[in-house]
């Protein structure tokens, strides 16, 4: 499977008593069909896996399947802190023919490389579907480094691309000149521009859920393209957004911002709390900025 373009990890949307709400759920996937990304995600962290329970994450896995049919690429997400439970993730993703799953490191354990990557090969042997690691030590304390990703590689032809979310040019550097198999997702925002020139074929990125077309802009300036002058300008534009996401609320502001795109989201599941009204303003005002500025751009070269 080739991993190419802008690949949304999908919100959750919940209903005026805080369950999952499926009708608006259907809407989200169509909104972003509509929009013509790449690939969807579902059971990834903006979609709040960790606050779903089993049951729920299954059903959501299964309704997405239903929607999306073969519009676009369905990857699920397979994070837990067992690994029993990421195998069963895994088994629900072969059952409902998604395109592939998402594997990251199993949080709080701290296993060692040799130890996450055996993690990581069981959950391929229940789901022997096409692979994008998800590197994102920041909430995991565990690396996907060089021994990992050799181990992995050399077992299964399955691992074909990763979420690179570390933030440290290096291991980018490391991936391009020693990993060529495997094909690089943009996990960081902010470093987008940069993993395009490094030769990264998509950018795995969460405000492409009320944005998207502005996200599509920069893969296809730097990827399809190849124009980093262009590249750079969109980049520029969207900085104000990627620093906003940083911020420290992050999953309530792509909410917010999916809010502010007409779509319903009910808020965010404890222990989250939504943005104040200064916050939803200063949100406000750079999308409308940086979609401005994105258009003047493309259509500079149209």
């Amino acid at each position: 499977m080739k991993f190419e373009g802008i690949y949304t990890p999908a919100i959750t949307p919940l209903d005026e008593n805080g369950q999952i709400d499926k009708t608006v759920f259907a809407e989200v996937l169509e909104h972003l069909i509509a929009a013509k990304v790449h690939g969807i995600i579902v059971g990834g962290s903006t979609g709040e896996y960790y606050a779903h329970t089993t049951q729920e994450r299954l059903e959501l896995a299964a309704l997405a399947k239903e929607v999306i049919g073969s519009r676009t690429a369905l990857i699920v997400g397979t994070g837990a802190v067992r690994t029993e439970e990421s195998i069963e993730y895994a088994k629900a993703a072969k059952a409902i023919k998604a395109d592939a799953i998402l594997l990251g490191s199993p949080p709080y354990a701290l296993p060692t490389e040799k130890e996450n990557a055996a993690h990581a090969l069981a959950i391929d042997k229940a789901a022997d579907l096409p692979i994008m690691l998800y590197n994102y030590p920041g909430r995991m304390s565990t690396f996907m480094g060089r021994e990992y990703l050799s181990i992995v590689t050399k077992e299964s032809k399955n691992f074909v691309s990763i979420k690179e979310s570390s933030g440290e040019m290096a291991q980018l550097h490391m991936l391009a000149r020693e990993f060529p198999g495997i094909q690089i997702s943009c996990g960081w925002d902010d470093q987008a521009l940069e993993f395009f020139a490094w030769g990264a074929n998509s950018w795995t990125c969460a405000g492409s859920n009320f944005v998207p077309r502005e996200h599509i802009a920069l893969y296809e300036a730097c990827f399809v393209e190849k124009d980093f002058d262009k590249g750079r300008r969109i980049m520029s534009a969207l900085m104000p957004l990627m620093d906003f996401l940083e911020s420290g609320k992050f999953v309530q502001s792509i909410k917010y911002g999916c809010a502010l795109a007409g779509l319903r989201t009910g808020g965010v599941r404890a222990p989250l709390q939504e943005l104040d009204q200064n916050e939803k303003q200063a949100l406000a005002t750079i999308i409308t900025d940086l979609k401005r500025d994105v258009a003047a751009i493309v259509g500079e070269e149209a």
